[in-house]
């Protein structure tokens, strides 16, 4: 059965969420300033310095300025939103602009991200709002329009139309789900592209990619994912050098366009990029100005071209964008197969939980003694059916302890530990028991997680919590309490662990008397309780 896992959903709920600190939705907050005839101030997200920097001082004198004061008929999109709007600024938050400019790409999902309700009408009210997708729910962004300008220019994201300012709202706007605009310089496009779609990342190294991939990609921009790629550097100093040939290593570009055309009697695969910059373009084989273009059909070449300027986008043969480039960024709205020509019916299911120090925190398998406590989710593959297995599950109130991860392998699993938001494998495995192991690569780090499973058949499933050690620590509780007949859910273990555990996550044997103590009274009061009362009590305690 092919089985996608990732850390997020791909599940789109029609409402939003507003994030703004009041609770109130930006058409509450839109009517009031129009009711009072006062542009909005957003005091989430003061015109401040704050709003600019974290770590450091302002290193520019900002002026913080509504589009009003910066050009006389300020439009909110003019004439259609399209990737000619998106011009990096002073910023180093390339690969967000690069995730934009796919964004246009792809009209449905811009208009979710980019709500059409808002402009510079009769409804002004210098508020703006934008959706993001983050743990699985859209959220509402408000911002004002108040935007760092430089002496009455935006010298951050900008359109190339002066009095357009969707892109430079929309940048403002992600800023402040992010805290800053300081917390944008240097991200992932990948991730960026996931917060516009709810979509499903994955990643190709151009070096060591299938023989395929061109149709791999033809496919993805066929369907709709939006797709970036970047050069590798070995060291900071590459960071944004630029290359005699145009390119510009360690910056994220997007993917627009994927052709082939007829060349003297051949197929010649054709690959379109843009950087956000603007400008800047590959100047080899199939750039703007290259007579590559006129050995080919004019009408053509017309189509492909479509009045190609000096404005960062251009076109190059596919080997040499593979010779050229590193990595590629996929992000598609659906989990279907880039590889094959099956489009499938995808079952989504999704299971949030968290690492609790103390707990369920137990890190990667370099440590035993503590990695047998993370989350556990078990997993059956039953039979065949239609050339594809079925994904059942089944609960087993034993948890699989540290003996068993001694002497048993990983069946499958995602690649190196690395510092990103999140990750995401395609696994296909044969009928049998699985247990899926989500992990930090430190034990004790705290977080929350979420993981979807995409699979082609709808499941039951159940999850529950593993939390015991070989010693009187807090990770023992589990074993040491059902040792004396107690069996409570993992919430309940984690709060019990959070209250006796000291800082080593020890629990000494007074503090654990004490528990036990604590326990065995409120158990009491559960069976003096009538037994309507005693079986729903139970049962919220029982169940995991």
């Amino acid at each position: 059965t092919n089985q996608f896992m990732s850390g997020g959903s791909l599940k789109m709920s029609a409402k939003s969420i507003s994030t703004q600190g009041d609770g109130k939705t930006f058409e509450q907050l839109r009517q009031e300033c129009l009711q009072k005839k006062k542009l909005f101030e957003d005091p989430d997200f003061p015109a401040c310095d704050s709003s600019l920097y974290y770590s450091q001082s302002v290193p520019i004198n900002f002026e913080w300025k509504r589009p009003g004061e910066l050009c006389e008929n300020p439009e909110f999109i003019v004439g259609g939103a399209d990737r000619t709007d998106i011009c990096q600024g002073a910023l180093g938050d390339c690969w967000l602009l690069a995730a934009i400019a796919s964004l246009t790409l792809h009209k449905e999902t811009l208009a979710r991200v980019v709500p059409n309700d808002q402009g510079f009408d009769r409804s002004y009210a210098g508020i703006f709002h934008f959706q993001f997708w983050q743990h699985n729910r859209w959220l509402d962004v408000v911002v004002d329009d108040r935007l760092p300008a430089v002496r009455n220019r935006l010298v951050l994201l900008h359109s190339a139309s002066n009095n357009e300012f969707w892109s430079a709202l929309l940048e403002k706007a992600y800023a402040k789900l992010n805290g800053s605009y300081e917390s944008l310089k240097g991200g992932s496009t990948l991730e960026a592209m996931e917060d516009f779609t709810g979509g499903v990342g994955e990643t190709y190294e151009t070096k060591s990619a299938p023989t395929d991939l061109f149709n791999i990609m033809k496919k993805a921009y066929d369907r709709g994912s939006m797709m970036g790629c970047s050069i590798d550097i070995t060291s900071s100093a590459e960071s944004e050098a630029q290359t005699a040939s145009g390119l510009v290593k360690g910056h994220a570009y997007s993917i627009t366009g994927l052709e082939e055309v007829n060349c003297r009697g051949k197929k010649v695969k054709l690959i379109r990029i843009r950087n956000p910059w603007g400008q800047v373009e590959w100047n080899g084989a199939w750039s703007d100005e290259s007579r590559e273009w006129n050995v080919i059909d004019s009408s053509e070449k017309k189509r492909i071209l479509q009045n190609s300027m000096d404005d960062g986008e251009f076109w190059m043969e596919f080997e040499d964008f593979k010779a050229n480039y590193d990595k590629i960024e996929i992000c598609n709205l659906t989990p279907d197969s880039l590889t094959d020509d099956t489009k499938r019916k995808w079952e989504v299911n999704m299971f949030e939980g968290n690492w609790i120090r103390g707990s369920t925190a137990g890190g990667c398998r370099n440590f035993i003694d503590t990695f047998w406590t993370n989350p556990q989710f078990k997993l059956i593959l039953k039979h065949a059916d239609d050339n594809n297995d079925k994904l059942h599950a089944t609960y087993n109130e034993d948890h699989l302890g540290k003996d068993f991860f001694r002497y048993n392998g990983s069946k499958a699993r995602s690649k190196t530990y690395i510092n990103v938001r999140e990750i995401s494998e395609r696994f296909t495995l044969p009928p049998g028991n699985y247990l899926l192991v989500p992990t930090t690569f430190q034990p004790h780090d705290e977080a929350d997680f979420l993981i979807r499973i995409f699979s082609e058949k709808a499941m039951l499933f159940i999850s529950y919590d593993t939390d015991r050690s070989g010693k009187m620590s807090s990770y023992e509780l589990r074993i040491a309490l059902k040792a004396a007949g107690m069996h409570l859910n993992t919430k309940l273990l984690q709060l019990l662990g959070l209250r006796f555990a000291d800082e080593n996550y020890d629990i000494d044997f007074d503090d654990y008397l004490t528990c036990i103590v604590r326990l065995e009274n409120m158990f009491r009061v559960f069976q003096a309780l009538d037994k309507s009362k005693t079986g729903q009590v139970n049962m919220n305690i029982l169940q995991v």
